[in-house]
């Protein structure tokens, strides 16, 4: 920034009192072409810089004109005025030594400090005696140091204590923000901040509470940014956890676990064999375990900053390999509808799961099929042909598993009957319907029986009455038309033949009944 040149100075002289009691008694500002105004330069200072209140368009013409500390025209708040006729400049009671007036009415402040913020009026007096005021304002802000985070406890223990973090130092006229994992605090009922922002309380921290957290300072001249700070929250220990997930092994393996817990700080663990302490360590190792081994494992965790300690328990079971299982039958050979079987799986293992198979694949269990509650016993009441087969039975542990030999099962049935395979309710269905229709059939041939037995009598009186008649007739005839006619007799067979059976029924019997027609020729 270059100042205009400044104005020498010089004494107080007798005129200036004049000026101070002209502007004391004068209020009215008449109008100008070009408006006076006064403009701080920068806006807004920083303390220690210099700063400008710089005055545009002052006019000509004048008498003098002065700066006043404040709004109000005070002889002890005078910082400097200036008589034109003189070219001088005369310093005022509020005179610093850090002012400097132009010949432009512009006020060089030098190496300003917070004090100096504030108005300040510049009194203009023209050779009219008018007077005219106007006033400028100086934002003075501190350079701010580079903030730092402080905590009021450096262990929280974790949903126990509550964290106040502050951001240092304090300084007037500034804005406070804060950041956590680089990103903007999250909305939550735990964080609170107060009024001006320079301290974040944690209420009840825990394990993701620890940051970093970092804080902003600003105002309009400077701003400043933290190092980040990371909150040592104590917690734990959590549930332990055990590995391998492996709970079952055979003799002679070589045992190896490892315990695990969430901790700060780390936790210390020690083991428990059957309630019997072990060595403190996180690692257990025994070689070559034997069935006496099988047993409860405890891993026990402790925190040395939270006091707290949790444990977790794991069964080891050490088995031996199962044996081959074998199958006892109550009969290989059955009766289908008629007989029961009985199958059982023999094994020297406790412990065991069984497991059944028909024909190489596992067995589907009907409702003719039950098992015991230990699967070691299954049971078929009544059998059907499509029982029939090979038989296999598995047990198994945890850690091996062995299937018996085949047992074949033979089913004997009538080879003239199809397994219908229908429910008993169809089955009763295709009685009744057969039953109907052989009583209907059975109806319908006595009904015609009866009907053609009829027919056969009526037709022999029938014969025997047109022969009579024609006899008559014909003697007749002879005496009345001197004709002669001739009658012939046919005669017509009827059968009566039942229905056909099967080949194995006896012939058909076959009733033959001769009726008699008269045939007539003219």
């Amino acid at each position: 920034m270059e100042p205009p040149s400044a104005l020498s100075r010089g004494g107080r002289v007798p005129w200036q009192e004049l000026l101070l009691a002209v502007s004391l008694l004068t209020f009215w500002n008449p109008p100008t072409t070009a408006q006076v105004t006064v403009e701080s330069v920068p806006p807004n200072a920083a303390e220690g810089k210099d700063v400008l209140l710089r005055v545009h368009n002052l006019p000509a013409n004048l008498i003098g004109f002065g700066w006043f500390k404040g709004t109000t025209i005070d002889p002890h708040r005078e910082i400097v005025s200036y008589a034109a006729d003189l070219q001088e400049i005369t310093p005022g009671f509020a005179h610093s030594g850090r002012e400097t007036l132009y010949h432009n009415g512009s006020l060089l402040f030098q190496n300003i400090s917070l004090e100096d913020t504030g108005y300040y009026t510049l009194q203009i007096i023209k050779r009219n005696v008018q007077v005219e005021r106007l006033t400028g304002q100086l934002r003075v802000y501190p350079e701010l140091p580079k903030p730092n985070i402080t905590s009021n406890n450096s262990d929280p223990v974790e949903n126990v204590d509550s964290v106040v973090l502050t951001c240092e130092p304090q300084t007037q006229n500034t804005s406070y923000l804060w950041s956590v994992n680089s990103k903007s605090l999250p909305d939550s009922a735990r964080l609170e901040l107060s009024l001006d922002n320079r301290t974040l309380t944690l209420h009840g921290v825990t394990r993701n509470d620890t940051g970093p957290y970092e804080c902003e300072t600003w105002n309009p001249v400077s701003a400043g940014h933290s190092d980040p700070f990371t909150l040592n929250v104590l917690y734990g220990p959590d549930a332990p956890t055990i590995s391998p997930s492996d709970s079952y092994y055979r003799p002679g393996a070589n045992l190896s676990l490892s315990c695990h817990s969430a901790s700060n700080p780390p936790a210390q663990y020690s083991w428990l064999i059957n309630g019997s302490p072990q060595p403190s360590s996180q690692e257990l190792f025994i070689p070559n375990i034997t069935v006496n081994d099988s047993g409860s494992y405890t891993c026990l965790a402790y925190n040395p900053g939270t006091r707290l300690n949790k444990f977790t328990v794991k069964t080891i079971t050490v088995s031996e390999p199962v044996s081959q299982p074998s199958i006892n039958i109550s009969n290989t050979t059955a009766t289908e509808h008629k007989d029961s079987v009985v199958l059982t799986c023999s094994t020297n293992n406790t412990g065991v799961s069984i497991w059944w198979f028909f024909n190489n694949q596992s067995l589907k269990l009907t409702e003719r099929m039950k098992l015991s509650p230990d699967n070691s016993t299954l049971t078929i009441d009544p059998v059907r042909r499509e029982d029939a087969g090979d038989y296999q039975c598995e047990v198994s542990n945890p850690v091996s598993s062995s299937k018996s030999d085949l047992v074949k099962l033979n089913v004997e049935y009538d080879f003239t009957q199809q397994s219908s395979g229908l429910s008993a309710g169809a089955i009763a269905g295709i009685v009744i319907g057969v039953l109907a229709g052989v009583a209907l059939i059975a109806a319908l041939l006595y009904f015609l029986c009866n009907r053609k037995s009829g027919g056969t009598s009526d037709l022999r009186d029938l014969t025997e009455h047109k022969l009579s008649a024609s006899n008559h007739s014909q003697d007749h005839s002879d005496n009345v038309h001197n004709k002669t006619d001739e009658v012939a007799y046919s005669s017509l067979n009827f059968n009566v033949q039942a229905p056909k059976k099967s080949a194995s029924a006896s012939p058909p019997l076959t009733a033959t009944e001769t009726v008699y027609s008269e045939v007539q020729k003219k």
